[in-house]
């Protein structure tokens, strides 16, 4: 939902004034919506004066929000955020804050204020709220978008004082040529802007470009050849070779398992990129659970063989027949279990599940190492890995939490987390499902 929360009444004889509020109400909505997508689908919030105000109370307005259910909820979470942008607007400097309870899932990445600034001008407040921490990329957009907004409103600000002047002009001597002279210097500063305005404009279609090229490129040039050593390991490895030691034969079992987990890593990144551009689509189908959640624990039986550890199935009795999206219930189960398994040197594992009023429930239990209360807000961001020691011991990249997390928001599900270091943690999810039988 994008919304300006005070639009203009429409005239069928609009002043010229009317026309310059009507097209920078269009632009500041327009640039919540562009900035509530840059992030993935999060919330933006847009804060600025009027042209001809000044001034902190008149910057801390809101003009327009995109990304929430109604304009309402819009005003209210406007109205929490309110502390936030007035310091930002004072202090003229980025705030940063986690998720606020009020924005919900979209906002459980962190919230950012940005105060709107062009040449010491301070015209208002960009919020940006997020459903993942920003990476890099994503940091560039954001800043990118700041600048381009903050000239739009300097350039209608500029716009309001030329018209006023222009009046003030009509009305008196047309002798005073000082401020035909000013008129003049605003003219050529509102070219120089618009200049700047396209300039901005294309800097954000590059880092967009960069980064899909990047992710194609990445696509194609590292899975192919990984692939092929994987295909040509797993034929020296079933074939009739007697010249291989047995030494040599671990080796490349230890390298298929290595090519494989690289392969599922970089598949990981492409999923996340396709979930955040809207490119992976739910296929909803009949779905065994049972046999969904044996398939996942198979897939991990040779990292479980060789420690002193079980896993157990709780599943309903008998366990109704449902249908949602297969690949991606087993994608989320694999990930969740690999999870698991990667965390509990030792110990039990257990998997729970029912279907209730519509909505399949789930449970992974494991009594590893845990997770400290510090890093839970931050363990389904991308990229992230608990700062301790013992971290270095376990495989991966950070990026298995973060895409579970971004299947079952796109399942249109909700996880939560509950962790004790030292006791074990406790993953729940539950997504709406069709229950068939």
């Amino acid at each position: 939902m994008s919304a300006g929360i005070d639009p203009q009444a429409e005239s069928s004889e609009r002043t010229p004034q009317q026309a310059r509020k009507q097209q920078l109400a269009a632009a500041v909505r327009a640039a919540a919506a562009n900035a509530a997508d840059e992030v993935g689908g999060g919330l933006a919030l847009i804060f600025a004066a009027a042209p001809g105000e000044s001034g902190i109370e008149c910057a801390s307005r809101l003009r327009a929000a995109a990304g929430f259910s109604s304009a309402q909820a819009a005003r209210d979470a406007a109205q929490t955020l309110l502390p936030e942008v007035r310091d930002a607007l004072e202090h003229r400097a980025v705030g940063s804050y986690g998720a606020h309870p009020s924005l919900g899932e979209r906002g459980v990445g962190g919230t950012q204020v940005h105060p709107l600034i062009c040449e010491d001008r301070l015209h208002g407040a960009l919020v940006i709220a997020s459903p993942a921490a920003l990476d890099s990329v994503g940091q560039q957009k954001v800043a990118a978008r700041v600048e381009g907004l903050s000239l739009r409103l300097d350039h209608a600000h500029m716009l309001e004082q030329s018209a006023e002047m222009s009046d003030v002009l009509r009305q008196v001597d047309t002798k005073h040529e000082d401020k035909q002279e000013e008129i003049l210097k605003l003219s050529e500063a509102l070219f120089a802007q618009d200049i700047e305005l396209l300039r901005s404009n294309e800097k954000l279609n590059k880092i967009e470009k960069l980064k899909n090229d990047f992710i194609e490129r990445m696509s194609r040039e590292l899975r192919t050849p990984v692939n092929g050593i994987i295909e040509s390991i797993i034929s020296v490895l079933t074939g009739e070779n007697e010249s291989l030691s047995d030494t040599a034969k671990a080796s490349l079992r230890r390298a298929l398992d290595d090519g494989t987990g690289f392969l599922r890593t970089l598949q990981n990144i492409i999923d996340l990129w396709r979930i955040q551009r809207s490119e992976l689509p739910v296929e909803v189908q009949d779905v065994n659970f049972r046999e969904t959640v044996d398939e996942a624990i198979f897939s991990l039986q040779d990292d479980i063989e060789g420690k002193p550890l079980t896993v157990e199935q709780q599943l309903q009795e008998p366990f109704p027949k449902i249908r949602t999206d297969l690949t991606k219930i087993n994608q989320i189960l694999f990930l969740m279990l690999d999870n698991a398994v990667k965390f509990t040197p030792q110990g039990k594992i257990e998997i729970a599940a029912r279907v209730n009023d519509g909505r399949l429930h789930c449970e992974i239990r494991d009594t590893g190492v845990g997770i400290c209360t510090d890093d839970q807000q931050y363990i389904f961001d991308e990229f992230y890995q608990v700062d301790e020691p013992a971290s270095d011991k376990y495989r991966g990249a950070g990026l298995g939490l973060a895409l579970v997390r971004n299947l079952i928001i796109l399942l249109e599900g909700e996880i939560a987390v509950r962790s004790e270091v030292g006791a074990g943690s406790t993953f729940i999810f539950s997504i709406p499902v069709q229950v068939v039988g």
